[in-house]
């Protein structure tokens, strides 16, 4: 990790340098080639479309900002050295979404990370968003009403521009400051194992399969079997009709209204229209093909939902063991419980049930740190149960 001197003149800030040709994106990724540290943010459209993709990159260094438009640019290639090169340092705050949608759409890997709300989190700071980080710490106000702009719309308007630029803007100096700490209290190495796993996380699927969704639906499991067959098909024609018009599936209909057409099970628009949270543009809309769906839900086959196999007693018993071990041991360090064992470690070592320190070396083998500091305090509560 490279320390580089960073002032900061907010009355002086130049205009961030907006990328749409790709000539300018080749000459970007040279630039920042040079750098030994980089701020990373991105902008997504979820809240406006059927399938989100990132609609801005932004770039920071201690000279300038770059915003560079994916949605003008067919080919993001020339970025993927960057991300990947492990002698340059990427500063993001919350990285773990930004690197889903990348990776996603572009198909980046990433090394040499540092995210700055996964340091404060080890530092036991409890105000982590980056809007409250930006004020306290730098004196910048940003105006909250942005954060959930369309980033989709072309062009984008000045002040979109600007709200996007301050949120790479201050990470390098934030950054610095943070590892100061990080190193006074002695927890570099673990910040430093999370940043790694993060890299090499497993990408997860965040598309919407209505399929599962529909299960998802808090209350579906208070539901009859029938009238969750219902939800199902209802489910699955919200989705179509969010791909069509390409919008997110809330937006269609919400799943409380979901939950009220299945458990009332209308059978003309005159029982539509008396639910709770319809409106008479959604019933002129899409009134008759919704009493279709409930239809086939109520002809369809009974729809189970996905189970897991119950864990045995053994299981639960050490899981709830490791649980409290890990409560206590937060408290005392003052952080959240999953800064003490992430919650895929948590299962993954009460599934493997290791009673030796190999087989707990193991499962634990990206977290070094945490295999020094806990690991006898882990097998001694497995050992226990």
């Amino acid at each position: 990790m490279h320390q580089v001197n960073f002032s900061i003149r907010h009355a002086d800030l130049s205009e961030p340098i907006l990328i749409t040709q790709p000539k300018d994106l080749k000459e970007l990724a040279k630039s920042l080639a040079q750098e030994p540290i980089i701020a990373v943010d991105t902008e997504s459209n979820s809240l406006y479309a059927y399938r989100e993709r990132v609609c801005l990159i932004q770039f920071s260094t201690p000279y300038a900002d770059y915003l560079v438009d994916p949605l003008a640019l067919k080919n993001l290639s020339p970025l993927a050295s960057i991300f990947a090169n492990p002698h340059i340092e990427k500063v993001f705050h919350a990285a773990e979404y930004d690197l889903i949608c990348m990776k996603r759409d572009f198909g980046f890997s990433f090394a040499n990370l540092f995210d700055t709300m996964i340091t404060m989190r080890i530092l036991g700071k409890k105000e982590i968003g980056l809007g409250t980080i930006l004020e306290n710490e730098f004196s910048v106000t940003q105006d909250k009403r942005l954060q959930r702009a369309n980033w989709g719309q072309r062009p984008l308007p000045p002040q979109l521009l600007a709200y996007a630029r301050l949120d790479s803007h201050y990470l390098i100096p934030l950054r610095h400051r943070l590892l100061t700490e990080l190193k006074a209290n002695d927890l570099w190495a673990l910040a430093l194992e999370d940043f790694n796993r993060l890299c090499h996380g497993n990408e997860h699927n965040h598309n919407n399969h209505e399929n599962k969704v529909c299960w998802r639906i808090n209350g579906s499991s208070e539901l009859t079997p029938r009238q969750a067959t219902i939800l199902q098909e209802v489910c699955l024609y919200r989705d179509q009709v969010a791909r069509v018009v390409d919008r997110p599936l809330f937006k269609v209909f919400n799943n409380k209204l979901l939950l009220s057409i299945a458990a009332a099970n209308p059978t003309s628009l005159d029982d539509l229209k008396k639910l709770p949270g319809i409106n008479q543009s959604q019933v002129r809309r899409h009134g008759k093909a919704i009493l279709q769906a409930v239809q086939r839900g109520l002809q369809a086959p009974i729809a189970s939902p996905p189970r897991s196999p119950r864990p045995n007693e053994q299981y639960m018993a050490r899981l709830e063991a490791l649980r409290q071990w890990r409560k206590k041991t937060a408290r005392q360090m003052g952080v959240e419980s999953d800064i003490v064992l992430p919650r895929d470690l948590l299962y993954a070592i009460t599934e493997r049930n290791p009673r030796r320190e190999e087989a707990l070396a193991k499962v634990m083998h990206d977290v070094p740190w945490r295999l020094e500091h806990f690991g006898k305090q882990i097998l001694e509560v497995i050992r226990k149960c």
